[in-house]
């Protein structure tokens, strides 16, 4: 019996010997592990799914922050258009008598007053001179006489416009023809790096042209500070229904991530991608359903930096 016993000690003691040298061996890695360095993947990428960047890096990449609203959709058509002189104060001013021009004072693009002299003839009949005054104020579009050439009242020897205000002729194809009125609003892109130019159609021609197919629509736009040239091209989008949504975000703000829409939010320092569902859009605004509140703050323009930021926490994650 006490041979037994002794036999069954030992096995007891080796138990609790093989038990506490693992209870060692288990805890000796946790009490000796350090914390990880903060290295540049945790600065930028520390939460799953979210990217911290300083303002002078948004900066720097021309991110745009704005805060989420409401704004207007408007259906439009787009349209091309040349800017032509206002034929209502276009005036040619041509000879009264043929003779010779003696004199010329006036050449293109010269601004003058009504009655600012232009030029001088010499009668033929008379071999007396007279004189070509500017009937309006406006700026000399064009000159067809030089000095010491013979004229006659066959041809103009000026043309002057007021360019104060100028048209601009869109040419409507017989498909949208009846979707343009007098009345839409208009907004002109004289794509000289300035802002649109919104105005409204005055005219559609009831008539429409067989060679191309397309009726003419004209806006007569103030031209006080001699933005529009004409002669040049210009595009434009009719209005043709406005709609006010309740909350909305720029188009340049939606990226695709795993066939999802999202929206990257700033929350803090750090940039979050939210799903978000789309409503009605145009080709400035979405309308924002579901996943974003008025007033977050969102990256509108160049939001797909931080989208590539995003990419490469997540691949190195998966490393």
């Amino acid at each position: 019996m006490n041979r037994y016993m002794r036999i069954a000690s030992i096995v007891l003691v080796a138990i609790f010997a093989v038990g506490g040298a693992a209870f060692y061996l288990g805890a000796k890695p946790d009490a000796g592990k350090s914390a990880p360095a903060a290295g540049k993947k945790e600065e930028h990428h520390g939460e799953e799914g979210a990217v911290t960047l300083s303002d002078a890096k948004i900066a720097a990449a021309n991110i745009e922050l704005v805060k989420a609203g409401g704004a207007t959709l408007r259906d439009g058509l787009a349209l091309n258009g040349i800017i032509q002189p206002n034929q209502e104060a276009l005036v040619q001013v041509t000879p009264r008598f043929p003779g010779v021009v003696r004199d010329i004072r006036r050449r293109i693009g010269d601004v003058v007053a009504k009655g600012d002299l232009l030029a001088s003839v010499e009668s033929n009949q008379s071999l007396t001179a007279y004189e070509l005054r500017a009937p309006i104020a406006g700026t000399v579009i064009d000159r067809q006489v030089s000095l010491g050439e013979y004229v006659s009242e066959q041809k103009p020897a000026f043309v002057l416009a007021d360019l104060s205000a100028v048209w601009v002729d869109f040419s409507v194809y017989r498909r949208d023809i009846q979707r343009v009125k007098v009345g839409d609003k208009v907004a002109i892109e004289p794509e000289d790096g300035g802002q649109p130019i919104e105005t409204t159609i005055s005219y559609v021609s009831p008539v429409g042209s067989s060679e191309t197919q397309s009726a003419l629509a004209r806006a007569v736009v103030n031209n006080a500070d001699g933005r529009l040239r004409p002669g040049l091209f210009v595009r434009a989008r009719v209005i043709l229904t406005a709609k006010s949504v309740p909350l909305a975000v720029k188009l340049s703000a939606l990226q695709t991530i795993e066939n999802r829409t999202v929206v990257f939010v700033r929350s803090g320092d750090k940039f979050e991608p939210r799903d978000v569902m789309v409503g009605g859009r145009d080709q400035e605004w979405a309308e924002i359903s579901f996943g974003l509140e008025s007033g977050d703050t969102y990256a509108a323009r160049n939001s797909f930096v931080i989208k590539a930021e995003l990419a490469k926490g997540t691949a190195s994650h998966a490393h």
